[in-house]
């Protein structure tokens, strides 16, 4: 189907694989999506995925190497309010 994920980046972290073969699918909202091999399936940080031309994504983003097997989890942050009590934050990539 396609090449391995890989890191890619411009205001936003992306993971994207490069097609080898013609893909369709249908996504969550009932979108239908096409791509031709050299085409880039690209998946968001919310999970959802779409398909980007070549021309377009290879002007658009730059590689950052390799995707790990598993998402990386967001990390914590925690804010301290002003009478010195704090709230904790954590959100996960799925």
């Amino acid at each position: 189907m396609s090449s391995e994920w890989k890191i890619y980046r411009t205001r936003f972290l992306i993971r994207a694989k490069q097609l080898t073969e013609p893909l369709r699918f249908v996504d969550f909202l009932g979108r239908e999506h096409h791509g031709r091999p050299g085409d880039y399936l690209v998946e968001t940080s919310d999970g959802v995925q779409r398909i980007a031309s070549r021309e377009i994504f290879e002007d658009i983003y730059v590689a950052m190497g390799p995707a790990e097997l598993k998402k990386p989890a967001m990390r914590q942050t925690d804010f301290s309010l002003a009478q010195g009590s704090s709230a904790s934050t954590s959100a996960t990539a799925s």
